[in-house]
């Protein structure tokens, strides 16, 4: 009595399992298999697995398989990248702007008269000195509207332009200009400074660290790796005379090094952009 007691009282603790192997079932699960199956088809073969479920080895395939969930690693299909999808002209809502939007953009915002007379970084006109390109924030009650912000530097007026075109009417909705800011360095600006210090007194120890480095005369800018940004004064303890106009002036400072080889140290070199002028710092 005291026995069967028990066994009452574990049924009770246990609901839904207890008494459940005193079956043909139940002692078929007991044992990881079920009646009739046939190891490996069907059923789950009872052998130890990785993952800790009974029935599974390798990892944790089931059907008594070798760890692949199907007849060996030969069964499964080559994996594929899906080819990424076709880019439209124009994007919806918060997408980012496509290569046509770019386009579009940058062309809608050179269209005001006042173009002509800008400068970019070369010193060529009618073309100001492109930084970047962004989707613009969607305007109250518009939010379906596509618009681009661009954002040009005018070295004829050290000069930070803004516009922003309605990319579905083509109209420019606002135009702002800022003087003494300066965003970061457009790769076209880092090439034209590396080509100023080449053709500088002072890129002498830059041609020589070359040809140390390589063997080889360093005849342009095309031969070096470079990265850079604008040289911002308030950073710097000690700022030369030369300098002391960079933040008006758009002033640039360079890392270089040989391409897969060795590092060029220009770092002491600051490059004034707007005056085309290289000074030695430190």
């Amino acid at each position: 009595m005291a026995v069967t007691g028990t066994a009452a009282a574990v049924a009770i603790s246990l609901p839904g399992t207890a008494g459940a192997e005193d079956t043909p079932a139940g002692r078929a699960a007991a044992s990881g298999t079920t009646p009739g199956a046939v190891p490996g088809a069907g059923g789950t073969e009872n052998r130890p697995g990785t993952d800790g479920a009974p029935g599974t080895e390798g990892t944790g395939g089931t059907g008594g398989t070798d760890g692949t969930g199907g007849r060996g690693a030969a069964a499964l299909a080559p994996a594929t990248v899906a080819p990424a999808a076709a880019e439209g002209p124009r994007g919806t809502g918060t997408d980012p702007l496509t290569d046509a939007e770019l386009a579009r953009a940058r062309t809608l915002a050179l269209a005001p008269a006042d173009t002509a007379a800008r400068q970019d970084v070369d010193g060529d006109r009618g073309r100001p000195q492109h930084l970047g390109t962004e989707l613009a924030d969607p305007a109250p009650g518009r939010e379906a509207t596509r618009r681009a912000q661009v954002r040009f530097y005018d070295y004829a007026r050290d000069e930070l332009v803004t516009r922003t075109v309605d990319l579905t009417t083509g109209k420019i909705e606002s135009t702002g200009t800022q003087r003494g800011v300066q965003p970061s360095a457009h790769p076209e600006e880092l090439r034209t400074a590396l080509g100023l210090i080449l053709a500088s007194p002072l890129g002498k120890g830059v041609k020589e660290d070359y040809r140390d480095a390589t063997g080889k005369e360093l005849k342009s800018a095309d031969q070096l790796w470079f990265n850079g940004d604008v040289y911002r004064t308030h950073r710097e303890r000690n700022v030369p005379e030369a300098l002391s106009r960079c933040g008006e002036h758009r002033c640039v400072r360079l890392v270089t090094k040989v391409r897969n080889g060795a590092w060029i140290d220009t770092r002491n070199l600051i490059v004034d952009l707007s005056a085309r002028n290289v000074v030695r710092v430190g």
